[in-house]
C-alpha cells in the first residue's frame, strides 16, 4: 500500500463498503495512517452517510454533503462497489427506473459525475463489474444483448425483453455491469479525469459467496449463497478460477484502491481469477466506443445531467 504523504490526509468516497469484501477494504484503507474512509450506504452510523444508490435525489444528497465534509480537501480514491441481483427485472425505483440497472449502473453514474470536480491528482476510481457480462466467460446468467440505457431502465418496453422473470432478472444484472465497464471506458477519456491524470478500473471479483448481492433473491437461494460464503464453500475455488474467497477479493479492491496494482496498460479491466489479478479483454460489446458514448449521453439524460461537463 502506497503511504499517505505526510501533510495530508487521503480520502476514499465508497458505496458496498458496509457488507462483504467491500466492508474488508473499506476496514483496511481506513486502518492506513491519515486516511479517512467515507462509506455510503442505507443504515449508516453517521446520518451525513445516508446513501440508497437506487434513489438518485439520495445519491445527489449523498454527493452534496460529501463535497461539503471535504472542504479544501479533496478525493483520492472513488470505489463504486454496491451492487445486487433480483429475481425479475420488475422492480421499479422512486424515479420509475428499473431497481438493478440503477443499483449496478444508473445511481454510481451520477455518483462519479457529482463528485468528478473534487478528484484530487492521481486519484482513482474503481467501478466494480462482473465477468457475467462476457458470454466468453460461460457463467450461468443470461448475457446482455445491449446497453441501450432507455430500454434497461424502462424494460417494459424493449421488444426482447424475456418473458421468464428469471431470465429478465439476470439480463438486468449482466447488462448493468456490462454498462459499468462502458462507463469507465468514458471516464478515461473524460478532460477532467485526464487532466487530474486520474486512473479508471473496472474490477471484476468474480463470483464472491456470502455477500449481499444476493440479498434481493428468494430465501433459499441467499441461505445457499450465505452458506458457500463459509468454509463449505473452500473446495469448490480448487476447480473454478472465477470463485475467489471475500478476503481476496476485499484485497484486490484495496490494491487497486490505492495503487498497489497498477493496470499495465488502456484496458482497464482488472479480473480476479482464482485469487489473482489478471488484466485481460472484457466482452466485445464492453470495448465499442459508439456503446460507451450512447450509454454517457443517455445516462445523462435519465438523471437530468448535459451528456459533457460533470457536476
Amino acid at each position: 500500500m502506497q503511504p499517505a504523504r505526510a501533510d495530508t490526509v487521503a480520502t476514499y468516497v465508497m458505496t458496498g463498503g458496509s457488507s462483504g469484501f467491500g466492508a474488508l477494504t473499506a476496514a483496511t484503507l481506513a486502518g492506513t495512517p491519515k486516511t479517512r474512509v467515507i462509506i455510503g450506504a442505507r443504515s449508516p452510523v453517521d446520518p451525513a452517510d445516508s446513501l440508497d444508490v437506487t434513489g438518485l435525489d439520495s445519491v445527489r444528497a449523498f454527493a452534496t454533503s460529501v463535497r461539503e465534509r471535504l472542504g479544501g480537501s479533496r478525493i483520492d480514491g472513488l470505489l463504486l462497489n454496491a451492487g445486487g441481483i433480483r429475481s425479475d427485472a420488475d422492480g421499479r425505483t422512486t424515479d420509475g427506473y428499473e431497481t438493478t440497472f440503477v443499483l449496478n449502473h444508473l445511481g454510481h453514474y451520477l455518483l462519479a459525475r457529482l463528485l468528478l470536480p473534487v478528484l484530487a491528482a492521481g486519484a482513482r476510481i474503481v467501478l466494480t463489474t462482473s465477468g457475467t457480462h462476457d458470454p466468453a466467460t460461460k457463467a450461468s446468467l443470461a448475457v446482455p444483448r445491449h446497453a441501450d440505457a432507455g430500454l434497461l431502465a424502462h424494460p417494459e418496453r424493449d421488444p426482447d425483453r424475456d418473458a421468464k422473470p428469471r431470465r429478465a432478472g439476470q439480463r438486468a444484472y449482466t447488462a448493468a455491469k456490462l454498462c459499468a465497464i462502458l462507463t469507465a471506458r468514458s471516464l478515461r477519456a473524460r478532460p477532467e479525469v485526464r487532466e487530474r491524470t486520474a486512473t479508471v478500473i473496472a474490477f471484476d471479483p468474480g463470483q464472491v459467496f456470502g455477500t449481499g448481492l444476493v440479498r434481493d433473491l428468494p430465501a433459499p437461494m441467499r441461505v445457499a449463497w450465505a452458506v458457500l460464503g463459509t468454509g463449505v464453500g473452500a473446495p469448490l475455488r480448487r476447480f473454478q478460477p472465477t470463485l475467489n474467497s471475500a478476503a481476496a477479493a476485499g484485497q484486490a479492491l484495496t490494491d487497486l484502491a490505492d495503487g498497489s496494482r497498477r493496470a499495465p496498460d488502456e484496458r482497464g479491466y482488472a479480473a480476479l481469477r482464482s485469487g489473482h489479478l489478471t488484466w485481460i479483454d472484457p466482452s466485445s460489446l464492453a470495448v465499442r466506443d459508439d456503446l460507451a458514448e450512447a450509454l454517457w449521453a443517455d445516462s445523462a439524460q435519465l438523471v437530468g445531467l448535459d451528456g459533457g461537463a460533470s457536476g
